[in-house]
């Protein structure tokens, strides 16, 4: 099988001839050019031969044309630290201007897609990282002010909101021009200990369902729920076909959230016990060990959230070779 024909059982619940992997990075200092990006992650793949490319821009793409600046600080998830944010008081919110996709820094990434699909071809899956509105929200303002907001200006953050879900949606329309094979979708607010589940619903859930019905033509999307103690069951009938969680750090386990999501689930893999600080031999105990609560059936061997730069080698190259 190729890449594509493995996820596409894996999807399907049907027997291939291996478990697909996948393992996904930040670029640091290559993300702020798309030809470096494209090259960047080109030579990840071509390095470890994953079977699907999740592209990884720095979180800053989909914002910068509305003026945030942010830095790079040596971060080892190789994120950038935001030194600049735009939305200041509630009225901010509203002078946000709807973004053109063919313009500016979101131009800059279809660029860095087509440089990455042309080359990897149709039997590679690609997909490109989407931020959901509430958490490009919280980037325009800083987590604190976000919140505060939320409940003190809530028609003023709706209208934001609004905005911001609009600039996406026709980013999402314009991703067709690049082959891509779905999005990774970036939640990071649907966390118990963040906000409630009325909150969430209110702020992120319809925007969400919004945004995903854009998605509905492409083939591979993904549902990221970033942090801990997660919404999982408020989100699990979402129309995505994978879902990825810190599924070692959080409730549900694996098993039990192929139980509640009827797609295909994507972890098993420890970002910095395993992957930054184990051996290649606790990397393939820890994959095989995946692999059997999951029967290997609508699995895809990954991580809970992006590899830490400073992932040896030889750990990234025990991940890919645990499902030979």
């Amino acid at each position: 099988m190729n890449h594509r024909e493995r996820i596409e059982a894996c999807l399907e619940g049907n027997p291939a001839d291996r478990v697909p992997v996948a393992l996904w990075r930040h670029f640091p200092v290559d993300d702020q050019d798309p030809t470096r990006l494209a090259q960047a992650t080109l030579n990840f793949q071509n390095t470890f031969d994953f079977d699907l490319v999740k592209v990884t821009p720095a979180s800053s793409f989909c914002l910068r044309d509305w003026g945030v600046q942010d830095v790079w600080k040596g971060a080892t998830e190789g994120t950038r630290e935001y030194v600049n944010r735009v939305i200041k008081e509630p009225d901010d919110w509203a002078r946000l201007p709807v973004l053109n996709p063919t313009r500016g820094y979101l131009a800059d990434q279809l660029e860095s897609l087509k440089i990455i699909t042309s080359e990897l071809g149709d039997s590679v899956p690609v997909i490109q990282t989407i931020f959901n509105p509430l958490t490009q929200a919280k980037n325009l303002s800083g987590q604190q002010k976000l919140i505060s907001h939320m409940r003190k200006y809530p028609q003023a953050v709706h209208a934001g909101l609004k905005i911001i879900a609009e600039s996406t949606r026709r980013f999402i329309e314009a991703l067709q021009q690049s082959d891509i094979a779905g999005v990774f979708y970036a939640v990071q607010h649907a966390q118990h200990g963040m906000l409630t589940p009325q909150e969430y619903r209110e702020f992120g859930r319809a925007y969400d369902l919004e945004l995903l019905e854009a998605t509905k033509r492409y083939w591979l999307n993904m549902l990221h729920l970033h942090g801990e103690d997660i919404m999982f069951e408020t989100l699990a009938d979402y129309p995505v076909q994978i879902m990825n969680w810190h599924d070692l750090d959080t409730e549900p386990s694996l098993n039990e959230g192929l139980k509640q999501f009827q797609g295909a689930v994507c972890g098993g893999l420890r970002r910095e016990q395993t992957m930054v600080l184990g051996t290649p031999e606790q990397v393939k105990a820890e994959a095989n060990q995946a692999i059997q609560i999951t029967s290997g059936k609508r699995f895809i061997l990954g991580t809970g959230c992006v590899v830490p730069i400073t992932a040896p080698f030889g750990n990234l190259k025990a991940a890919r070779e645990s499902v030979e």
